[in-house]
């Protein structure tokens, strides 16, 4: 895909996804939404990526969804009426997918789904979609000048990308109403404060600390313990049981201990760096749902 509304970068490992309609404020499209679902699942099989960093073109990150778009502005297709039992029966259905599914949850669920880590660069604002597609990323880093707002109270609509999932499991049932119901902009270190910026950066900082995480993430280490573990800890924790995650620990340490565990065994054994050959695109037993 030739990708028109986002840039693809990848420096030493890792790839910077930059929202780039700088002049619109980054604002979101149907069009952004398939770029970056592709986007994600390209970089989940491209072994040259370790990590991603996703940041805004231009002073915004991501001003919400561009209102400006003739018709139904979230795309969806006005003379269907869809049930629960539509999205489950026809849920690839290209009617259900482009004219019924939530654009903002299929960018989400290709970040929940994504085989490498990844960081958000919050640069400016973030607000609608801005926000809420942040909340499938690992980390979120935000500079000094970001604003936030899940502002969907002041139009009319619901919180969208999955984030009644996301945000209560990242800042608690409490945090996460306060700031949906009250619809209100917030600074990024009222994001700090509530759990869901991890730091808060200079404008000139903001790329070179998430950089710097990232290294953390993929120097010396294993892409398929990385990816593996990514996901255990996402799907494991809302397993009802314990006993759902001992099953998928079973299997990931007997297939890790195949492979790159024996590597970096023997690298702790011989006091060397490891040199881990599996790859993230070839990961045993996934996905296992």
């Amino acid at each position: 895909m030739d990708y028109r509304t986002i840039r693809w970068e990848v420096e030493d490992r890792i790839l910077t996804l930059t929202l780039d309609r700088p002049d619109q404020l980054n604002a979101f499209t149907v069009e952004m939404a398939n770029e970056l679902v592709d986007a994600f699942g390209r970089a989940s099989q491209d072994d040259t990526v370790g990590a991603v960093v996703v940041t805004g073109a231009g002073r915004a990150f991501c001003a919400g969804m561009d209102l400006s778009r003739p018709g139904n502005v979230f795309g969806l297709d006005e003379s269907l009426r869809p049930t629960l039992a539509d999205l489950d029966a026809r849920f690839e259905d290209p009617a259900i997918v482009a004219g019924v599914r939530d654009t903002g949850g299929r960018v989400t669920l290709a970040i929940y789904d994504c085989r490498k880590p990844v960081i958000a660069a919050i640069n400016g604002a973030a607000v609608g979609i801005g926000a809420t597609m942040t909340l499938a990323m690992d980390i979120r880093l935000a500079s000094e000048k970001a604003k936030i707002g899940f502002v969907f109270g002041k139009l009319g609509i619901v919180p969208e990308a999955c984030s009644s999932w996301f945000l209560p499991r990242l800042v608690g049932p409490q945090q996460a109403l306060e700031w949906v119901l009250s619809a209100e902009i917030f600074d990024a270190a009222e994001g700090q404060r509530g759990g869901l910026i991890r730091s808060v950066h200079a404008p000139e900082d903001l790329l070179g600390a998430a950089y710097a995480l990232a290294r953390k993430f993929i120097d010396g280490r294993s892409p398929v313990a990385v990816a593996l573990a990514r996901q255990m800890l996402l799907r494991n924790a809302a397993q009802p049981h314990p006993l759902a995650a001992h099953r998928i620990d079973s299997l990931a340490m007997f297939y890790t201990s195949l492979g790159d565990g024996k590597e970096g065994v023997a690298a702790f054994l011989e006091k060397r760096d490891p040199d881990f050959t599996g790859r993230a695109s070839d990961m045993p037993f996934y996905p296992w749902d």
